[in-house]
């Protein structure tokens, strides 16, 4: 049994990314899954005088604790103007300020969705190059687009069938992977 930490890249309360990941998450049998949501974990923005005169936030470790301790991750990731959000892009920069290979040996599984035919297809690109930089290794990664229309988010499921099937096959390879 492997353990995997599932969050999404996004600090709103009725974030549309934490909805799908938990979906997929849920999906998962025989492994301890924990979801989480980075806005619990509330960090001040990135600045090297910041991180010189304060330290490290106790929030940071916290994250790199749960990171720390999880054999794999499923990231979600969200799309401002065609990237990733500053929120996120905040726990990046500071995670790996703490260690720069913060996610060394971490198998991960990257999503990213938008209201949009794209489903944040720039922020999953972009997010996808640049985790292997923090040591991560994404065996796979899936853009659901159109989420309004093709999630029924007071059932928590997909409702379009292929895309449905893209997430069962995307899921499994992940699933294989971590567990090979």
């Amino acid at each position: 049994m492997r353990k995997i930490l599932v969050f999404a890249g996004s600090s709103s309360s009725k974030s549309i990314n934490h909805a799908l990941v938990s979906s997929v998450a849920n999906q998962i049998v025989g492994h301890d899954v924990e979801i989480i949501r980075l806005s619990d974990y509330e960090l001040p923005m990135y600045g090297i005088d910041s991180e010189i005169n304060e330290g490290f936030p106790l929030n940071l470790t916290r994250i790199k604790n749960k990171i720390d301790k999880a054999d794999a991750l499923i990231i979600s990731v969200n799309e401002h103007n065609g990237s990733i959000s500053s929120f996120f892009k905040n726990i990046l920069d500071w995670l790996s300020r703490m260690e720069l290979k913060f996610l060394a040996g971490k198998k991960v599984l990257l999503m990213s969705t938008s209201p949009g035919r794209r489903g944040a297809a720039s922020a999953l690109a972009y997010t996808e190059s640049v985790l292997p930089r923090f040591g991560a290794e994404v065996v796979s990664s899936f853009s659901f687009p159109s989420f309004n229309e093709n999630f029924d988010v007071n059932n928590q499921k997909t409702i379009d069938e292929t895309l449905q099937l893209g997430i069962i096959d995307t899921l499994s390879n992940f699933i294989q992977e971590i567990e090979g």
